[in-house]
């Protein structure tokens, strides 16, 4: 403490030896933590008590409701008595000393001496972060860091009265408290659940409650597999100084041996995590499986930005087998970027791993690059925006097989691609007489595209395109007296796109989505592979309503006429022909937590073709979620029958200490089951138990079925186990 200084309430300060006194008292009362944490306060010290005398010229007697302050420490008890020429520090019970940390120390009785930084508590309990509770028969302070507590129970369970049992509580005959490392050391630990003995530990050592990183045991896993059989799993982590860290994971069962890896590093510009596991099992005959998935992201200079996502396995169904997630086709990219406001480049490396049964990764496109540039300009001496944008792409397979071989999808299995596109446009918009909003634009494309290992396809094609849109819309915008909203917004646009299609072979927009975002769109074609040609009208209908209780509702109808059917929209696409499919799309927001959205595309016979929606329903207690899907056959789209599939997921707070969570799958087409699981946990101040039971059904992605149990049950209040203050009760009494 910096030049404290006294004050005393009136009645109780005695002229001459007094100040000194008291300002050592403050001084003796501040255990060897806490003094650290006031040394840099500035302020008076305050001591308040119904008697303070001085006895014999060299003891000071503070009795009476005795209150020390300093800062946001406080230090209570009923007597103090300090006697300078033996330079000790008296305190009787009630002791209560608490600090701004949370740390919370209580006694029968307390003697300190040997400079103030040695001393006895009696009868002492320890309450750190408001969370872990120590009781001890004498608690014995070294050196101002160490605190030695003798015959020791210690929980973070509330314990409400002297006659009750905590649901778990650790015994030991010495607990060591390292306050500069903030670790615990335990000796003869014995860990009882409900005073039963269950664990008995000679030595352990355990983070306290205000360690977020201390090397050790995490919190272990007990998983039964159908697959694997009964295993668990014991996280080991090794923080590697201030910004690194690595957890080990053994997994142990009958029928595998399995070392999981995390490893994190932040740096200056970025951060790193990679993900990994070795395995050794009888699955596979001993035969050694496993993955590594690294992630990371970077700024470097003049505003550009690395990210690389990269992810390998051994086999197809690695994964599966051991439930760690990446789906069906794995994707490793590195990707160089920078965002200005008139500025975009991006460039991105790709390669494509298959889990699939019925995909050859040798015929499959591996490796794919692209490269992208778009700037902006406004020229003075030309009203609007003219735009410039330029990429290039490439993609290779592993084959070298010039025709198509005997799987199903009528491609070369060697087809390599590369081509180079660019565009000019400029584009302007207007506000015309009654609000109407119109808006100009125009194009010029120039392509060019080189195939290689394709006999029906021309090497080389090149082209140059022109284009044009104009567009009209009527935005009407109502305001309610209440103070709601209402938009109606209709649209038009019509559009031509001159040239014909060259021969370069259709390998990247095999798929087309028809949604709000293209509606108005030249092309919908989701790569320059392929351009709608030829004239076409979009007319579309936007209505949005935001009412003053706070819900909000959205609905789009949109419709594409076009002069000339193109051979390349497939039928799910809902393009094909010379009049779309109807676009449908609606969503709807409310205040106590529900949410809808729904699209799809409606034929002229009322028939969807694809159709998607979504409802969730959140609050305090629960969250529910639902999905539909729904896509037609489509021989375009290597689709030989209808996808159906609904999906559930949710959890319900059922009481304040236990939650259920359920999620399912069900396949519509198949009438079968293809995922299902359920969770239970239950959380209270200072334990948590996690159970969880998933179904896998066998299907084209999940190649063998399997049965998952797995079982956590974390101790609260430790470095390892977390907080759950949250939880506390409180007592009646």
């Amino acid at each position: 403490m910096s030049r404290a200084s006294i004050r005393c309430l009136p009645r109780t300060c005695v002229p001459g030896l007094l100040p000194g006194l008291l300002l050592v008292l403050w001084l003796a009362l501040l255990p060897p933590p806490l003094l650290a944490q006031g040394a840099g306060q500035d302020g008076p010290a305050l001591l308040v008590a119904d008697s303070v005398f001085v006895e014999n010229g060299d003891r000071l007697v503070a009795s009476g409701n005795v209150e020390a302050l300093n800062g946001d420490t406080r230090v209570q008890a009923s007597r103090i008595v300090y006697d300078r020429g033996a330079d000790r520090l008296l305190i009787d019970a009630p002791i209560r000393i608490t600090d701004a940390e949370g740390t919370i120390i209580l006694a029968d009785a307390a003697e300190l001496d040997e400079g103030l930084r040695n001393g006895l508590l009696t009868g002492a309990r320890i309450v750190l972060d408001q969370q872990l509770q120590m009781a001890a028969v004498e608690a014995r302070r070294v050196d101002g860091r160490y605190t030695q507590l003798s015959r020791v129970a210690v929980t973070s369970c509330q314990v409400c009265g002297p006659d009750e049992v905590p649901l778990w509580h650790i015994r030991a005959s010495r607990v060591v408290h390292d306050q500069e490392a903030r670790q615990l050391y335990f000796d003869d630990a014995q860990l009882r659940v409900l005073d039963v003995p269950v664990l008995y530990v000679p030595r352990l050592r355990i983070p306290d409650p205000t360690l977020k990183r201390a090397r050790g045991f995490l919190i272990p896993t007990l998983r039964s597999n159908t697959l694997l059989g009964f295993g668990i799993k014991l996280p080991y982590f090794i923080p590697l100084g201030d910004h690194r860290d690595i957890t080990l994971t053994p997994y142990l069962s009958p029928k595998t041996r399995t070392l999981e890896l995390r490893y994190r590093q932040a740096f200056a510009r970025g951060d790193l995590q990679v993900l990994g596991a070795l395995s050794s099992d009888t699955l596979q005959n001993g035969k050694m499986r496993g993955y590594v998935f690294a992630d990371g992201a970077f700024a470097l200079r003049n505003d550009y930005r690395l990210s690389f996502d990269l992810k390998t396995v051994t086999d197809s169904s690695y994964l599966n087998d051991y439930g760690y997630p990446g789906g069906d086709r794995l994707d490793s990219d590195v990707t160089v970027s920078r965002v200005r406001r008139d500025t975009l480049f991006r460039t991105t490396f790709i390669h494509y791993q298959s889990l699939r049964a019925d995909e050859d990764n040798d015929t499959q496109p591996a490796l794919v690059t692209d490269t992208g540039f778009e700037r902006r300009f406004f020229p003075a001496a030309l009203a609007g925006e003219v735009r410039l944008r330029a990429e290039a792409h490439g993609h290779y397979r592993y084959s070298s097989r010039a025709t198509d071989g005997p799987d199903a999808d009528s491609v070369a299995d060697g087809r390599d691609v590369a081509r180079l596109n660019a565009e000019l446009s400029w584009r302007n918009r207007w506000t015309l007489p009654g609000g109407v909003r119109a808006g100009l634009s125009s194009h010029l494309w120039l392509d060019h595209y080189a195939t290689w290992q394709d006999s029906t396809s021309a090497r080389e094609v090149s082209a140059a395109t022109p284009g044009a849109a104009a567009e009209l819309r009527w935005p009407l915008l109502r305001h309610g007296s209440r103070g709601g909203r209402t938009l109606l917004e209709p649209v038009l646009q019509y559009g031509w796109v001159g040239g014909s299609r060259g021969g370069n072979p259709n390998d990247e927009s095999t798929r087309v989505e028809f949604d709000e975002g293209n509606l108005l769109s030249l092309s919908r074609f989701p790569a320059e592979d392929r351009r709608e040609r030829g004239q076409t009208l979009a007319a579309g209908l936007r209505w949005l309503h935001m009412a003053p209780g706070g819900w909000s509702a959205a609905l789009t109808l949109g419709r594409v006429w076009r002069d000339t059917a193109d051979a390349d929209l497939s039928r799910s696409s809902g393009l094909d022909g010379t009049a779309s499919d109807w676009l449908i799309a609606g969503r709807f927001a409310h205040p106590d937590g529900l949410t809808l959205s729904a699209r799809g595309l409606l034929d002229d016979d009322a028939r969807f073709s694809k159709a998607e929606a979504r409802a969730d329903w959140s609050n305090d207690r629960m969250d529910l979620g639902a999905s539909y899907v729904l896509l037609v056959t489509d021989p375009a789209e290597d689709r030989t029958k209808a996808q159906s599939e609904w999906t559930f997921d949710g959890s319900y707070q059922v009481s304040p200490n236990w939650t259920t969570s359920a999620l399912a799958r069900y396949d519509l087409a198949d009438q079968r089951l293809d995922r299902v699981g359920l969770g239970l946990q239950y959380r209270n101040e200072c334990v948590q138990v996690d159970f969880g039971a998933t179904r896998n059904l066998a299907s084209a992605r999940n190649l063998q079925p399997s049965t998952d149990f797995d079982l956590t049950v974390a101790l609260k209040g430790f470095g390892t186990g977390g907080s759950a203050k949250e939880y506390r009760r409180t007592c009646k009494n």
